[in-house]
């Protein structure tokens, strides 16, 4: 099945205006399940509740509040909200060039593949003075009522948009209190160097699957032929505290691999 664009705006930086579609790159494979009644199987639904009462409450009738600090509980109307949610606009606003190492990875947040919409000429221009100049763009937009701001970068030739997390989303290593405990010494160094070697390898992403989810899915489906299933819980070696023994252990399994 061909992707389907899921919103469209317009690369723009100087004069130059660039109408794209945005296509997700990535795709939730999570395995929902349907919330039932134990007896009679029939489908339950959510429902907001009165503590004080038991009493479910309509929708209508909520209001949102922001709980402070100091444990106050501030109110909004939803008119409020709205007047302070950003303007609509297409724009993909290109507000400068930077080199591809700039951006700490830590920002990433979601790839969205650029298609172009209409005006193939403006888009393939794009993608020539993105791979001539080996620049990536730093963008802002609003899709949906909210702003964004991204990396408009190639990927094998096809451009991408990517939405940055902002700055108050990222933890700094300032937080982190530094590593302790005593250094390796020159057999532990060595071993560990060793281990690195032997697992050097290419990244292969079709190698890695969501095992939890590719089990529960066999379950189903089994369930659904009406099989009897017995599930067999995936038994991990327990980690051993000792480094050296956790180094000589791993080397002495990768030699029976290799």
């Amino acid at each position: 099945m061909a992707a389907r664009a899921m919103w469209k705006g317009v690369v723009r930086f100087g004069e130059v205006r660039v109408p794209v579609k945005l296509y997700s790159a990535v795709q939730d494979r999570s395995v929902h399940f349907r919330l039932l009644h134990g007896k009679d199987r029939s489908p339950v639904k959510q429902a907001m509740v009165n503590p004080q009462t038991d009493e479910a409450v309509p929708f209508s009738e909520a209001r949102r509040a922001y709980r402070t600090d100091e444990g106050r509980l501030v109110c909004l109307e939803h008119a409020e909200l709205e007047e302070l949610e950003p303007e609509q606009t297409r724009d993909i606003e290109v507000i400068s060039f930077l080199p591809p190492e700039e951006i700490d990875h830590r920002w990433y947040s979601r790839p969205y593949y650029l298609g172009p919409d209409g005006n193939e000429d403006a888009y393939f221009a794009l993608i020539e003075a993105l791979q001539r100049n080996g620049r990536e763009g730093l963008a802002r937009w609003v899709m949906r009522k909210k702003a964004y701001i991204g990396a408009l970068r190639l990927h094998q030739g096809y451009p991408m948009l990517i939405s940055l997390r902002h700055d108050e989303e990222v933890v700094s290593l300032d937080t982190l209190n530094p590593p302790g405990g005593t250094r390796l010494d020159a057999k532990e160094l060595d071993m560990a160097q060793q281990l690195i070697g032997m697992l050097e390898a290419p990244f292969e992403p079709e190698q890695y699957h969501d095992e939890y989810r590719e089990r529960v899915m066999a379950l189903i489906e089994a369930k659904q032929r009406g099989e009897s299933v017995k599930v067999t819980p995936i038994r991990r070696p327990e980690p051993s505290d000792d480094v050296t023994t956790a180094l000589e252990a791993s080397l002495k399994g990768g030699r029976k691999r290799a």
